[in-house]
This record gives C-alpha cells, sequence and structure tokens, in this order.
C-alpha cells in the first residue's frame, strides 16, 4: 500500500456499499463539478465508471491512517450546520457523502489525505449551504484554534497561580480551591466564546460593545434567583442521596436551612436570596418554644416562669442560629470558588417570632464576628429590611424593628432598605397583589409572572409570582462605546443600538432553548424539592418547563459618560439625552419580550471589574475623551460620577428620574457624610422610602485588627499605630473588603474609583 503524506494525513476504508453504488453509476450532482474541478479534480457529470472495490484509507495530520468511513463526514457536517443553526435533510447528508465517494474512487489511489477530504466535503457543501461551508472550514480547524484557546487558558492559570486575581472581590484567589475554579473558569469561558457565540457575537464582545457576564457559567446553570427555601423544608427533603425530615425546633432549622442554601447556592452563579426569612424560621421557633415551654411545667415552674424560660430559649437559639450563619456564609467557599453572594430580606413580619427573628439578625450584625477586642461586621448574607410604612412607621408594630435597622445601617452598612410603600413597581407589586419583589442578590428584580395569565394576569384576582424564580443571565449595553462608534461611521445611534439589542436578543434565545436541555438532576434542590416554582421534576426530565418564567436581562453601564460624550455635561448637569436613549432602550425591550414571548428586564449594570474594562476598550478604540475615558473607570449603570460634589438629597433627586426605566435591576445609594449621626441617617432613609427607592446607606468602614479600634475611615489606627487593618467599602449594590491585613481583593480601578468618592 502505498503511501502519500500530506499535511492533514487521515486515511478512510471505501467499502461495500459505497464501491457497489459506484458500480451502478451515481450521477454527481452537475452543481458540484465546478466546485470540484477548483481543487483539481476532474468528475465527470454523467455515471461513474466503475472501479475495481480496494480498501481506501485516509492520512490524518500527524501520519497515522485509518479506514475512510463515512459516517465521520455526516458527523463533521451535522455539527457544522448545528452551528450555522442550519437542518440538513437525509437527502442533502446522502448527497454530500456520494459525492465524496465519487470522488474518491477517481483518485484511483489507496491512500487519501485530510486535507483532500476536506477539500471535497467543502466543494459540497458550498453548493448545498454556503454558510455550512464556512462553518465547516471553522470546525475543521479547530485543533489549531484548541491550541491558541489552551496557550492562553496556560497563561490565565499562571497568572492566577502565582499573582492572583481580583475580578470578582468575593473570591480569595490566595486559597488553593479558589485557584482551581478560577483556571476551570478561564477554560470553560473559551469554550463559551468557541462553541456558543457567533462570529458577529465574538466581535462584540471583543471589541467591547456588549459584554456578556459570567461567561465561565453560562453553559452550566441560570443565574440569580429568589429561592424557596419554605417550600424546601417542608414535609422534608432529599439531598445528596439521603432524605431530610422537616426541623422540628428552631436550632435544627438553622442548620437544615445553612445546607441548603450552601448546596443549592453552588449550582449556580450570582445572588442567591432567601425572600422573607423572618417569616420562614417562625414556625420553628413555635415549635421549639413549645418544646421548651412543656419541659419547663414538667419541672414544676409557674406558667409565667416556664414561659419566660421557653422564650429565651428561643432568642437564644436566634441569636445562636444567625451566628452560625454568619460564620458558615463568611468562611465556606462554594464549589464555585467563592464565597456565595448570599441575601436575606426581612422585617414584614408582625408576629412575635416573626419580629423576634428580625431583631436577632440585626443585634448580630451589630456585634460582629471576630476576637473579643477585634469585632467588626461580616459581609454575607446581605440583609434587606422590607420597609412598610403601615407597619414601621411612627408609632406603627414593628416601628421598633426600623429603629433597631437604622442603628444597624448606620454602624454597618447593612441593612439595604427596600421601599415597598413609596413610588414605583416593587411597591406597586406589594400594595396591588401584596407580593413582594425581593431583590436577587445586590440589585436584580424578577418581572411578574401570573399564577394563571403566565406574562399578562388573566383577570383582576390573578396574582404575580415571585419567590421560586430566576434569571438566566444579563449582557450589557456599553453605551458610550456605541454612540462613538454611530458617530465615527457617521451612523443614527439608534440604528447601531438596534444592531447590538438585536445580538443580545438572540443571545438570550439561545440561551432560553439551550439551557432547556438541562436535566433536573443539575440542581436537585431547585428542579426536584421545590426550591424552584414547580420545580418537582423527575431527576432525567428537562427543566425546560420552568424556563417560561425565567428573567433575561439586558443591562447598561456608564449612562453618565454617554450624556458627556453627547454634549460634553454630566447626568447632574442635564441627563436629558440619557433619559432619551433609557426611555428607547425600554421601548425596544417590551417589543423584543411582546414578539418572544421571553420576560426580558432593563437592568442597572453593577460593574466591578467591567468598569476597568471598558475605559480600556474604549481607549483602544476611540482614545482618551475628557470626562469619558480619562479616568481608570467609568460610571456604574445610571449613577451619577462618584466624584460630583452634591449633597445626598440632590444624589437621590437627580438618579430619581431613571428609577422607573430600570425596573430589572437598580439601588440608590449616597455617602453620608456624618460621623455615626443617627438622626441624619433615618432622614435619608426615610425619604428614599418614600420615593420608592431600593436603598444603600454608604460609609466607609475601617477597623484595626491589633487593637479593636475603628472609625469611619483611617489608613493608620491613631490609637496604635498599626497599618493591619480591615476596610469595608460599597462595591456597587454590596459591600465588599477594600483592604485586609494590608492588602485588597478589589482591582486597581476600583480603589481608585473609590479614592475618588464624594457623592457616593
Amino acid at each position: 500500500m502505498q503511501n502519500s503524506l500530506n499535511k492533514e494525513g487521515t486515511v478512510v476504508e471505501f467499502t461495500s456499499k459505497t464501491a457497489v453504488d459506484a458500480r451502478k453509476g451515481v450521477t454527481a450532482p452537475s452543481e458540484l463539478v465546478s466546485q470540484v474541478s477548483k481543487i483539481g479534480i476532474q468528475p465527470e457529470a454523467q455515471k461513474i465508471t466503475p472501479l475495481k472495490i480496494r480498501t481506501v484509507c485516509v492520512i490524518k495530520k500527524d501520519g497515522t491512517s485509518e479506514p475512510f468511513d463515512s459516517a465521520k463526514i455526516v458527523s463533521a457536517v451535522k455539527k457544522s450546520a448545528t452551528r450555522a443553526l442550519v437542518n440538513l435533510t437525509e437527502e442533502d447528508l446522502k448527497s454530500i457523502c456520494d459525492f465524496v465517494n465519487n470522488n474518491i474512487i477517481k483518485f484511483d489511489k489507496n491512500e487519501v489525505s485530510i486535507s483532500e477530504m476536506h477539500n471535497l466535503v467543502e466543494s459540497a457543501l458550498e453548493h448545498l449551504y454556503p454558510s455550512v461551508a464556512a462553518s465547516y472550514r471553522n470546525y475543521r480547524n479547530y485543533k489549531q484554534d484548541f491550541v491558541h484557546m489552551l496557550d492562553k487558558v496556560f497563561q490565565e492559570s499562571q497568572r492566577i497561580m502565582y499573582i492572583g486575581d481580583k475580578e470578582n472581590s468575593n473570591a480569595d484567589s490566595t486559597l488553593v480551591s479558589t485557584k482551581r475554579s478560577l483556571i476551570f473558569n478561564e477554560l470553560n469561558k473559551e469554550l463559551y466564546k468557541k462553541f456558543f457565540l457567533t462570529v458577529d457575537e465574538l466581535q462584540a464582545i471583543r471589541e467591547g460593545y456588549i459584554y456578556i457576564h459570567d461567561m465561565s457559567a453560562r453553559r452550566d446553570t441560570m443565574n440569580c434567583c429568589l429561592f424557596d427555601v419554605a417550600s424546601v423544608l417542608k414535609d422534608g427533603f432529599e439531598m445528596g442521596n439521603l432524605w431530610y425530615n422537616e426541623p422540628k425546633s428552631l436550632d435544627v432549622a438553622f442548620d437544615v436551612i445553612g445546607d441548603i442554601v450552601m448546596a443549592a447556592a453552588s449550582q449556580q452563579y450570582g445572588g442567591f436570596t432567601v425572600p422573607e426569612v423572618d417569616k420562614i424560621l417562625a414556625p420553628y421557633a413555635e415549635k421549639t418554644f413549645e418544646r421548651q415551654n412543656n419541659k419547663y411545667l414538667c419541672l414544676g415552674l409557674s406558667f409565667e416562669k416556664a414561659r419566660e424560660a421557653a422564650l429565651a430559649d428561643v432568642e437564644k437559639d436566634f441569636e445562636q442560629g444567625f451566628q452560625g450563619w454568619e460564620y458558615k456564609f463568611n468562611t465556606v467557599a462554594s464549589s464555585r470558588g467563592d464565597y456565595p453572594f448570599i441575601t436575606v430580606t426581612t422585617g414584614l413580619g408582625t408576629e412575635p417570632y416573626e419580629k423576634m427573628a428580625t431583631a436577632a439578625m440585626l443585634r448580630i450584625r451589630m456585634g460582629g464576628q471576630g476576637k473579643k477586642e477585634c469585632k467588626k461586621p461580616v459581609l454575607f448574607p446581605k440583609i434587606v429590611f422590607l420597609f412598610d410604612e403601615n407597619i414601621h412607621g411612627e408609632g406603627k408594630v414593628s416601628y421598633d424593628l426600623f429603629k433597631l435597622g437604622v442603628e444597624c445601617s448606620k454602624k454597618t452598612m447593612y441593612p439595604d432598605w427596600l421601599s415597598l410603600s413609596g413610588e414605583g413597581y416593587v411597591a406597586e407589586m406589594y400594595k396591588k397583589y401584596g407580593r413582594v419583589v425581593s431583590p436577587m442578590g445586590c440589585r436584580a428584580f424578577l418581572s411578574p409572572w401570573f399564577e394563571r395569565g403566565g406574562m399578562e394576569a388573566a383577570d383582576e384576582n390573578d396574582k404575580p409570582i415571585f419567590v421560586g424564580r430566576f434569571n438566566i443571565g444579563a449582557i450589557s449595553l456599553h453605551l458610550p462605546m456605541i454612540y462613538a462608534k454611530a458617530k465615527k461611521e457617521s451612523k443614527d445611534f439608534y440604528e447601531v443600538l438596534d444592531y447590538y439589542m438585536g445580538l443580545i436578543r438572540k443571545l438570550h434565545i439561545r440561551t432560553y432553548e439551550y439551557l432547556g436541555e438541562m436535566k433536573a438532576s443539575v440542581n436537585p434542590l431547585a428542579y426536584c424539592e421545590g426550591g424552584f416554582y414547580g420545580g418537582h421534576l423527575g431527576i432525567h426530565d428537562k427543566i425546560k418547563p420552568l424556563m417560561k418564567y425565567a428573567t433575561a436581562s439586558f443591562g447598561i453601564t456608564a449612562l453618565n459618560e454617554l450624556q458627556q460624550l453627547h454634549n460634553g455635561k454630566s447626568l447632574v448637569e442635564d441627563g436629558e439625552f440619557a433619559i432619551e436613549v433609557m426611555e428607547y432602550i425600554n421601548k425596544k425591550v417590551k417589543e423584543f419580550k411582546d414578539e418572544d414571548g421571553y420576560l426580558y428586564a432593563l437592568y442597572g449594570t453593577p460593574a466591578e471589574n467591567l468598569c476597568g474594562l471598558q475605559v480600556k476598550q474604549f481607549r483602544k478604540k476611540y482614545g482618551v475623551v475628557n470626562n469619558v475615558s480619562d479616568k481608570p473607570y467609568v460610571s456604574n449603570s445610571f449613577h451619577c460620577h462618584v466624584s460630583e460634589d452634591i449633597s445626598p438629597i440632590e444624589k437621590q433627586d437627580c438618579e430619581k428620574r431613571f428609577w422607573d426605566l430600570l425596573n430589572g435591576g437598580k439601588i440608590q445609594y449616597v455617602k453620608y457624610p456624618i460621623d455615626y449621626n443617627t438622626e441624619a441617617v433615618e432622614t435619608l432613609i426615610l425619604r428614599a422610602m418614600d420615593m420608592g427607592f431600593y436603598e444603600g446607606v454608604n460609609l466607609s468602614l475601617a477597623y484595626c485588627d491589633d487593637c479593636g479600634h475603628q472609625e469611619l475611615s483611617m489608613d493608620v489606627c491613631p490609637k496604635c499605630g498599626s497599618r493591619n487593618l480591615t476596610k469595608i467599602d460599597r462595591m456597587n449594590g454590596y459591600l465588599s473588603y477594600s483592604r485586609v491585613k494590608g492588602d485588597t481583593r478589589l482591582a486597581e480601578h476600583k480603589m481608585q474609583e473609590i479614592a475618588d468618592r464624594v457623592s457616593m
């Protein structure tokens, strides 16, 4: 057998059926003849002359050979067609194979190189579907692409191993487990770009016009959620092939909920919220009270003494339970390599055990964790106080909880505050239906999904569902980049904006379809044990039925810089064009939502690492522009620039204009230029609640880890002279360490932004 090695050699066996077809005389499609002639093959347009049956081998790239198998052609072509979103018929596939087989016979030799095989397949595809031919060319070169991809992953792995990573402030990249996860994430991100994105989408993210958040996880799972812990607990559940009975006491409930949260949060990315946790815990507190009360009565205590002792036990269990959560959620990293972004909402419960739960949680947060003389507040769980003027107003049933919440906010920056009795979408849902739209993580909100009507209420009695639902991911528009592109190319801004919004739309549609094919076993607590609405599937069932109520977010960044680029004025100075753009985007998102039947939402992006990346991308394409790309960061979402010298009230008023234009995710915060002034904190919180805000109290907290001294802001301890400080700053809608033992988990551009803060 002769060898003819070529740079891509592969060997194939041409046997029975194909040879018989050749002897019978198979006509090569006439349109393909011209294609083949371009590569030096001269097939006849008539019947092919029968040839002697022989074994034909394909010489592969590495010089080895293997028998020819037309099934491999079918497999490769099908993959290419799938990437090009084309469905090839059986007749199409047969025509391609016949064409290749017949021309191999014409070679009249025992060995064929892999490059010759590829040319034949491409020629056949060019006739049928040019887009598939292009996809095939890309696919055939995947090995070379993988070399480049793996080299990039290797370079990133070296950086992570020896330098560290500060892209996510909740991930401690000094830990071995986190390094492993970060390295895998780099590979997963490259696989996502290679096999999920089209050329146009890849171009858009590389240049920076859009940003696909969490590319390292989007191939695997969904994004942030409002997890239905109460549903999972009720009547027991299975986790890790073990059956958990429903807790019969408060202390066990805390332990089991902690396990549920850590296990379920590890199977997603983004924020994991336990809504109205006070109401979830109250029934288990009552069980503990009844048990303890009966015990004390049996011991001979009077009714009043037994009740007093039992209540003290319940209160102690609350405090120990919340303290246990703070230990667990801030020290045990998830399988993702980070500390899960866990949020709890609370405050609406007015029954005794519900109020006891909220009060205990706030007291534990204020007390801090650490050595006796060096206690400081933790970051997780993020606490959100659900404020209703009719419950928390002066003289109302839970006014005491409001006062305690204010005290906690001024000392720890948490809780954040969500208005349920002010203006806007969230308050409207609560006042009209009695349903709370708790934030998922730092700022994301779900669009309503009605029990009977779905996207729209079936009638006036239909109610929206929020608990047990989730988001499938966010993709953000870089508005200044899009504006600059339109001006440079003399195009209408909205025409260019439409193009990039269309790319995001297509990505979301494919994500819905792709994730819907996942099996329920990927997150059994969510999809099989009731953590998600309708989540009682079998482990082998696809999760597609649950995708109908998931939201997908269109994000926006750098609205302030967009206004600057438009007319040289900031959002504080003007903002009219920014409002016009946001109204336009809202209109388009609603059109997409109505046409596609998916719950799209508009989201004010909390850019962490992104706010530095976008400056680099803008400079590369359009240079340094004053007040747009002259700093190492851009502004987050619709917020005023951090350096604006305005009062908290002026900032609240300025950002109020955009509040109802970003119902898929938003938070408002101001920097409180005060020294633990309770009255000032309370006044600003109440003003925010009247305006319908989701409000964050922003201070800069600093703690000396040597002597325990604390101030609102310090770089050197004035008491002992130590630089061994822990500093906590608001990252965006959440808190993070800006300094730990002299180091920081934040990137340089974010540290610069913190240094520039005046109004935030």
